[in-house]
This record gives C-alpha cells, structure tokens and sequence, in this order.
C-alpha cells in the first residue's frame, strides 16, 4: 500500500521537475547550439503524456532528456532500439560523444544520470516503447488497404501494432504523428511545396481503427 509520504514525494517532486525542464530549455535556447539542439526532436509531446507520469523512469526521463531538447515520447522507438540511444546519449552528456571539443561546449551545464539513474531510465523506456507490428497477424499491412499506413509510419519508427490504442485513440496519435513529420521536414512555419507527397490520413487511420485494442 502506498504512504502519504510517498504521495507528498509526487506532489513535491512533479514541480521540481518542471522547474528544472523550464531552465534546462532556457539554458539550450540560450545556447549559441540552440536552433540545432532544437531541431533534434518536434516539440509535440509534453510530460503530461508520459505514461506512468509519477514513477522514478518518467521523472528521469524528464529530468534528463529535456536539458538538450524536446521530451521524447517513449513510443518513438521499440525496446530493441532503446539501448544504444540511451548509451549514445549518456555519453554526450557527460561530453564525450561524437563531436570532441564542440560536444563539450555543447555539453556545458548538463548534468548525465549516474549508472544506477540509467538503468532506471533505460528499463522505463523500454517498459514503454513501441510495440512493433507481426506482419504475419496483419497481412493486410502488406496490401493496397495498408499502403498508406506502412509507407507513412515506417519512415520513423517500426509500424506500431494497432492494438497499443483504442479506435478512439488512434485519430489523436495519427493527428500527432502528422504534426511531427511535417515538422521534420520543412522549417517550421514554412508552406507545402506544391506537388509534394500528401499523407492519406484517412486510410492510415481507418487502418488502425479496425485492428484497435477493444
């Protein structure tokens, strides 16, 4: 059973680490590196989306991944995937990653989770990740009615078993999905080059809705 102190713990802790995402984002815009850093991942997940919001992972994940740029969702990659990101990117905080001199300016102020602390965050993400779709459960992805949602999706990510969301669901996560995508490739605020590969939304989603969890 769950104390009232560990009740106090979330009430307190969950501000703290807003504040330090506040000045963790102000510290990497400020940063001459900023527009880069910024560019890293699309600004259209938040920490009220992180699942399990209030465990030691989630809050990790906050505090940690937000000091170079926007949160990542868990999903956006599957647990096999998870490993070497994670390690890549404690190397770079600790500011001996892939860019010598350069990754230690950027690095400056930036503070790398302990080896316990990894663990942690590693085993959260994973918990989390994307669930990948068995092509053999849904042949259908190989056919002309899961086009649009197999050439769409993998471009990111392995193609997500319908299944993770309800058919109420899905049109959100769609809706999220497009927003990254078009803000990935092209410059924010930027117009559609005319002629330019549309994403048949529609199909993807239908697609989704009719394999949805239940």
């Amino acid at each position: 059973m769950r104390t009232l102190g560990f009740f106090f713990a979330i009430l307190f802790t969950l501000p703290a680490l807003a504040d330090e995402a506040a000045e963790a984002r102000k510290r990497w815009e400020s940063s001459p590196h900023g527009p880069m850093l910024e560019r890293i991942l699309p600004p259209t997940f938040d920490a009220a989306g992180l699942p399990e919001r209030s465990s030691p992972g989630a809050q990790l994940t906050q505090r940690y991944r937000v000091q170079c740029h926007n949160l990542p969702n868990p999903a956006m990659h599957h647990a096999e995937k998870w490993p070497p990101i994670v390690e890549r990117m404690v190397l770079r905080m600790q500011g001996r990653g892939n860019m010598g001199v350069l990754m230690s300016e950027m690095m400056a102020g930036v503070e790398a989770p302990s080896e316990a602390e990894t663990r942690t965050l590693l085993a959260y993400l994973r918990k989390h990740a994307q669930t990948p779709l068995d092509p053999k459960r849904y042949p259908e992805v190989n056919r002309p009615s899961g086009e649009a949602f197999r050439l769409a999706c993998k471009q990111c990510h392995v193609l997500p078993d319908p299944k993770r969301h309800t058919a109420a669901q899905w049109p959100q996560v769609v809706a999220r999905m497009r927003e990254n995508m078009e803000w990935m490739n092209r410059v924010v605020g930027s117009r559609p080059v005319p002629g330019e590969p549309q994403l048949r939304i529609e199909e993807i989603t239908a697609f989704l809705k009719k394999y949805a969890r239940q």
